[in-house]
């Protein structure tokens, strides 16, 4: 692989977990195939094992609160990748708040993602979710 494939590849998986992370933000689930692919796998704390697109959709409608908002920091990514898979993982912090107010909830975790490339592009495979910490503001 050449070095302008390698470099081209990591700044498309960091897009990913910033297409990620404003997919969650602005709740926009029907572009969550930008983000992940068909046969997707999360494992998450709240919602347990999904399998499939439209599951973890499911999951991200279902788990809206009303007036609730998040805003999600993406740090310190790392990439792997390995022909057309990429191991990925980053840290993020999530601020819950509510209009016009400061973080009522902030959480640290830690995700840990295959990326697969597809004819759209790169796609999250699997998803795991390791909390780190919460804290209630």
């Amino acid at each position: 692989m050449s070095t302008d494939t390698l470099i081209a590849d990591r700044i498309e998986i960091a897009d990913l977990f910033t297409r990620f992370a404003l997919l969650l933000d602005e709740t926009r689930w029907d572009d969550a195939d930008t983000v992940f692919a068909d046969d997707v796998v999360v494992h998450s704390p709240r919602g347990g094992e999904l399998r499939g697109i439209d599951k973890v959709v499911d999951f991200m409608r279902q788990a809206e609160v009303e007036g609730q908002h998040a805003q999600h920091t993406t740090t310190d990514l790392l990439v792997d990748v390995d022909g057309d898979q990429a191991a990925a993982s980053a840290n993020s912090l999530v601020y819950y708040y509510r209009d016009d107010q400061a973080p009522h909830f902030t959480g640290g975790l830690r995700l840990y993602c295959t990326g697969v490339r597809t004819r759209a592009g790169w796609r999250l495979r699997e998803v795991r979710i390791a909390p780190a910490w919460t804290r209630e503001n």
